[in-house]
């Protein structure tokens, strides 16, 4: 299948090179000349814009910063919308508010475009591996025709309902992870201020009640103090500020979350917004001047 590919930052490029991989044509764009270079390399062919990408494929994924990139990509001038034909399926894999899933699929339904909204959850560690979580929201019909291109990039996708479920879901999920990434760090911090070596308790309560797939993961990047991101704080502020704000325009409380968003707003002020989310932990270590190592 020809396909076009539209964002090629940490999550796009290893998703693009996965669909290579099982055997689609590739027309990308992205406004970096550099990232569409890596891709090309690896046999994709390059676009001049994302409207001439939508003109070149029937079927046209986007993998975005946030609401205002994929609105400028999808609505505005040289976009997708000026470029694909009736019928056309968008499947716009980023992370943004529901409410803009919305207005997009509402503007696109008037080109004759069809759209549903994927984001993914595993950052690029199952990026690269093509075992990211899928969840999507739209027309079942349309899920049901892109489900096999979906599952060449993760291990699960899931329709949630309609458009905008996919992305209400992605915010149920990085509050999740946002809030027990903070637990993890508490919980290890006090481990390390009194004097117990934090692997020795990573191996007592891994396979117990507290363990999970975040502590697994986070845990030994926390202690070798890597924080190279597979997903940027300033990333997840996005995603809570997302979350705040459908929070807030639904009626659900979310105190933990806005807890949560303040230690990340603190580490971007302190200019570590570009490191991994586990970096979470490194606000803990700044109250107490211990870092969590061994």
């Amino acid at each position: 299948m020809k396909i076009g590919f539209i964002g090629l930052g940490i999550m796009g490029k290893p998703m693009v090179r996965n669909l290579l991989k099982a055997g689609h044509e590739l027309i990308v764009y992205d406004v970096v000349e550099s990232n569409m270079d890596e891709v090309v390399k690896d046999g994709a062919k390059a676009a001049s814009s994302s409207k001439d990408a939508a003109a070149r494929c029937g079927l046209v994924i986007t993998m975005l910063p946030n609401s205002p990139h994929v609105k400028s990509v999808v609505l505005g001038a040289e976009g997708v919308l000026e470029g694909a034909a009736p019928g056309t399926i968008l499947v716009d894999m980023s992370s943004i508010a529901p409410l803009a899933s919305q207005e997009i699929c509402r503007e696109c339904a008037k080109k004759g475009v069809r759209m549903i909204d994927a984001p993914v959850s595993g950052g690029e560690p199952k990026a690269v591996d093509g075992t990211l979580s899928i969840m999507a929201g739209g027309d079942k019909e349309v899920f049901d025709q892109v489900y096999d291109v979906l599952m060449t990039m993760g291990a699960s996708a899931v329709h949630c309902g309609d458009i905008g479920a996919g992305n209400t879901t992605k915010l149920a999920n990085q509050v999740i992870v946002a809030l027990n990434i903070a637990a993890v760090s508490e919980a290890f911090m006090l481990s390390t201020r009194a004097g117990v070596d934090p692997l020795k308790v990573f191996e007592a309560i891994k396979g117990g009640l507290a363990g999970s797939t975040v502590m697994n993961a986070k845990v030994p990047m926390i202690t070798d103090g890597n924080f190279k991101p597979g997903f940027k704080i300033d990333l997840h502020i996005k995603d809570l500020g997302n979350a705040l704000e459908t929070g807030h325009g639904v009626g659900a409380p979310l105190p933990l979350t806005s807890q949560v968003m303040e230690m990340m707003q603190n580490l971007h002020a302190d200019g570590l917004g570009e490191n991994d989310h586990s970096a979470i932990a490194r606000y803990y270590e700044k109250l107490t001047g211990t870092e969590i190592r061994v």
